[in-house]
């Protein structure tokens, strides 16, 4: 797609405000930016044994995006994290397992993220055509009074038995249960490295007391960030994260934990490619690879939404967009046609890093 086409999705007012920023904050000849020697330069190096960048390399070698050092990932985990009947019922040909590995195929995914279930029922018969990237922790919303806590289903043996290219895992950082968590998810990610299974880190915040007078501290640039940080400590190699929302101190609103000034007027600034880019220094300066979410469908305003995320995630640094509901919530040909626009960015020259 061409960079008017990209325009066009964004709207002139949006592509302006995005296209046309030039980020003051830290200088993108820090970063480790995303390339198509990205392998080489980064995991070779590092202690992952040769199985586990075989993994990498089917990764980052798959689908559109392939070589290009940038990943476009469909997930639907959903149907546990949100339940199937909220995820799907907008769209029911994705109860079915093998329709969720038909639009990653279909719509040109470097990989299908999904459950043990998703994936295992289908794996004979498609694990070897595109990356399975197995989820091995939920949080299920079955459980009364509902609590917001990550638990394990299944075992990293069982992804490697249906010949999953990673693993991908959630921790709730700031939550009760985080300490637990990140021991369970270490583990997990280390026999995963063991076995030649890649990784990759959902690294949500959450607490109900990060909602405080009235303001909502959960996606601030500070505190997604540190959880970025910690995700990149225990050797995910690649970091999944919500869009930040706001540069405010929320540290110092809530009353915990430690920051500096600089983070707020040097290091990153209101605009979203900045606060993105804080993000991705706090993944190493890029050493991992940091996707950001599609987030909830909203109707019209998805394609345009979408394209916006990933031209932010591009601009800062980032490597890709992991994005499923504004896909697998319409019907097939629209779910490719968004998938492929946000692949787009990733692939026209004239976007460039701020």
């Amino acid at each position: 797609m061409s960079l008017s086409s990209i325009r066009k999705n964004l709207g002139e007012k949006q592509a302006d405000y995005l296209l046309n920023h030039s980020s003051n904050t830290i200088d993108k000849s820090r970063l480790h930016q995303p390339g198509p020697d990205f392998i080489e330069r980064i995991f070779e190096p590092s202690n992952r044994n040769i199985p586990t960048l075989r993994s990498l390399r089917a990764l980052y070698g798959h689908g559109r995006l392939a070589d290009t050092g940038y990943l476009s990932i469909l997930p639907v985990d959903q149907g546990i994290e949100h339940t199937a009947g909220s995820s799907f019922a907008p769209n029911p040909d994705y109860f079915d397992p093998e329709n969720i590995i038909k639009l990653a195929i279909e719509g040109g995914c470097n990989a299908v993220a999904s459950t043990y279930g998703v994936l295992s029922i289908m794996a004979r018969k498609y694990a070897h055509k595109i990356p399975f990237v197995v989820k091995i922790n939920h949080n299920e919303l079955l459980t009364y009074p509902q609590k917001h806590n990550q638990i394990m289903f299944g075992t990293i043996e069982d992804a490697w038995n249906m010949g999953a290219a990673a693993v991908g895992a959630t921790i709730y950082f700031g939550s009760q249960e985080s300490s637990r968590q990140i021991i369970e998810v270490a583990e997990a990610f280390e026999m995963a490295h063991q076995l030649g299974m890649a990784t990759i880190l959902w690294c949500y915040t959450r607490n109900p007391l990060f909602k405080h007078e009235g303001t909502d501290y959960h996606t601030s640039v500070d505190l997604s960030s540190q959880a970025t940080h910690i995700g990149s400590t225990i050797q995910a190699d690649i970091i999944k994260q919500k869009m930040p929302s706001m540069n405010t101190d929320a540290i110092s609103a809530l009353k915990y934990s430690k920051t500096h000034p600089k983070v707020y007027s040097e290091l990153s600034s209101d605009h979203p490619i900045d606060m993105c880019r804080y993000q991705v220094a706090n993944c190493y300066m890029g050493r991992a690879g940091l996707i950001n979410s599609g987030g909830a469908s909203g109707g019209a305003s998805d394609l345009a939404d979408a394209v916006a995320t990933a031209v932010v995630n591009k601009r800062a640094g980032g490597t890709g967009l992991i994005l499923g509901r504004k896909a697998f919530q319409r019907p097939l040909k629209e779910g490719i046609e968004i998938l492929n626009s946000v692949q787009d960015v990733y692939l026209c020259d004239d976007i460039s890093l701020a």
